[in-house]
């Protein structure tokens, strides 16, 4: 049977996991009456409650006669990683750009990698039933992006379909109607080549990505570059150092992909994907060879991480009342784990044995970790995130910039770039379409983001799209100005009291509920103004012998603001922690005692003032 080997990329929410859902169905993968969930290829529940692709995952199909592996994978620039190494294992790729958006940032990324690898590019533009849908101007612009990433001239003739992931249909011409996919898996066929083919060979593998069985442990996923593997057969697993020696391993199972499903088989030759089970310390990027041609394939490069937080084990008043891994030893188990799988992180000890320092890609990469490892029963801290600098050949600070693309109504165009401005955003482009939006493209500070979305959304009244995604590293942009407003915090240990919030929340926005509980240092909302202000929110109303209507009247108080990881880290300074359990998420100062942080403030405003 001929194989194919796809990868399908894209901007986030341009469609390719709904457009998955179609093939599978189309190419007979599940029973005519099978209920199959909507974007079943989002299997994780992180995936599935925020509507994106986190994780790439395996799939196959069978159309006529030759088999399909197609590998979705995620659009968010902060799982960039994921896309880095699928793309090693693939001849060819799916470039899904929405029929009303256009190219995004997203976009410009995987295309990029993609091009540089040499892979065939299709072009599907998706949603072309979408209203305002422009697919012969999204074509142009594709078409003008290959050029600006100096495609090469069969790169430049790829083939474009036109297609609708919701309805199932596709065309390659937009005169003829759309009925279903087959223009789409005809294209696929005839222009991705098929893979390398040297069964006779000796065998060697790329591990491009790992999945876990409770049952069978680690698994190595990876295509075939030569030869053919058997159950049962000894291998050498080659570690990265390349002055030592691999490690043998016998296969004790051997899978391939079909559908949903992982389907096991006897053996398995050259241009297959495959994931094999019984290996010993598996990673992303090993080479497992023939023991007697123990020959390295080239390793997967990945871009450098660009943010930073610390994490702590959690030592505030509530430590370890909510989560069943408290302790250091079990956190940085958990972290060494999360490194074998995740290519993009990285985890470096600090001078104290409580804290490490994390790097990613981006606030959403560093906070879909902790998110999971708050649902697994995990407690810890979150400092404030940091850019990581690196120093220029000439010895100079450098910082990393992010190109920043924002779609915002005529009407609030102006608040948008009056807010950008003190942030050091360099404009690079305004364009309107004519369709509602005005598209700006900006370089900015990944420093000169924290903070920004949620302001954003207040500036738009939500009606506001903003993606972004790292452009390079660039000369130090000097001090940016911080959170302009103050914070409430507690100077009392106890439970919260409906009484007390309703004589705060006049001059505050709340983050707390009557009947929670609250600790001296515990940021409980947020000041009207500029500078923090410690309050008793576990204050009780005196009684006394006397009664007025007014005063008792019922309290009434405005729901609380809602925090989640990603607002959390946005929202607080250097001198406050984010403590992250099972049940709850908490803001605080790292100096619980009102009367340290006073005694600090005084220290550093008289060193300012000697020097």
């Amino acid at each position: 049977m001929e194989i194919r080997n796809i990868a399908i990329i894209a901007h986030v929410d341009h469609g390719k996991t709904t457009l998955v859902d179609q093939m599978l169905r189309q190419a007979g993968a599940f029973r005519e009456n099978q209920v199959v969930a909507e974007r079943v290829m989002d299997s994780n529940p992180l995936e599935r409650e925020r509507g994106i692709t986190i994780l790439a995952k395996n799939t196959a199909v069978e159309w006529r006669g030759t088999k399909i592996n197609i590998v979705d994978t995620p659009g968010h620039a902060d799982f960039g990683g994921e896309v880095e190494r699928i793309l090693r294992m693939v001849d060819g790729v799916l470039l899904v750009v929405d029929a009303f958006d256009g190219p995004m940032p997203q976009t410009r990324f995987v295309l990029r990698k993609a091009l540089a690898l040499g892979r065939k590019v299709i072009i599907c533009i998706n949603k072309i039933d979408r209203p305002g849908a422009d697919p012969m101007r999204v074509h142009e612009e594709v078409l003008d992006l290959l050029i600006e990433l100096e495609a090469s001239e069969d790169q430049l003739e790829a083939p474009v379909v036109y297609a609708s992931g919701r309805h199932g249909t596709s065309t390659l011409d937009m005169d003829v109607p759309a009925t279903d996919l087959t223009p789409l898996f005809e294209t696929i066929v005839k222009t991705v080549p098929p893979p390398p083919s040297d069964s006779a060979g000796a065998f060697q593998m790329l591990i491009s990505t790992i999945d876990y069985s409770n049952y069978l442990g680690r698994m190595a996923i990876g295509r075939i570059e030569r030869g053919t593997v058997n159950v049962g057969d000894t291998v050498t697993l080659l570690p990265l150092d390349h002055e030592k020696k691999g490690t043998p391993a016998r296969v004790t199972k051997l899978y391939t992909f079909q559908g949903l499903d992982r389907v096991e088989t006897p053996t398995a030759a050259a241009g297959n994907i495959v994931a094999l089970a019984g290996l010993e310390g598996v990673e992303i990027g090993l080479t497992i060879t023939h023991p007697d041609h123990p020959e390295r394939l080239e390793g997967i490069a990945v871009e450098e991480p660009t943010i930073s937080v610390d994490l702590l084990v959690n030592n505030s008043p509530f430590a370890g009342k909510d989560g069943k891994y408290v302790t250091s030893r079990q956190i940085k188990e958990r972290l060494e784990r999360e490194l074998e799988k995740n290519v993009a992180l990285r985890v470096e000890d600090t001078d104290s044995t409580d804290t490490w320092t994390i790097s990613g890609r981006g606030e959403l990469h560093l906070s879909i970790l902790m998110e999971t490892m708050r649902r697994e029963g995990f407690e810890f801290q979150v400092s404030r995130p940091h850019v990581i600098t690196h120093t220029g050949p000439n010895g100079e600070r450098l910082e990393p910039y992010e190109e920043l693309a924002i779609d915002v109504p005529e009407e609030y165009m102006g608040v948008v770039i009056e807010e950008l401005g003190p942030r050091k955003a360099e404009m690079l482009e305004m364009k309107n379409p004519g369709q509602g939006l005005v598209r700006i493209l900006y370089k900015i500070p990944a420093r000169g983001l924290f903070g920004y979305r949620s302001e954003f959304l207040t500036d738009t009244r939500g009606t506001g799209i903003i993606h972004h995604r790292f452009l390079e590293y660039g000369p130090w942009a000097g001090p940016l100005s911080g959170r302009l407003r103050g914070v409430l915090v507690s100077m009392e240990p106890g439970t919260i009291i409906a009484f007390a919030l309703g004589n705060l929340q006049e001059r505050s926005t709340l983050f707390v509920s009557p009947g929670e509980p609250t600790y001296e240092g515990m940021i409980i909302g947020e000041n009207a103004r500029p500078g923090d202000m410690d309050v008793n929110p576990c204050k009780e109303k005196k009684l006394t012998n006397m009664r007025s209507k007014s005063a008792d009247d019922a309290i009434s108080l405005e729901p609380p603001r809602q925090l989640t990881l990603e607002s959390a880290l946005e929202y607080i300074e250097d001198d406050e922690l984010i403590e992250v359990t099972p049940t709850a998420i908490r803001l605080r100062k790292r100096m619980l005692a009102a009367s340290d942080r006073k005694r600090t403030s005084r220290e550093a405003k008289k060193e300012r003032e000697s020097v």
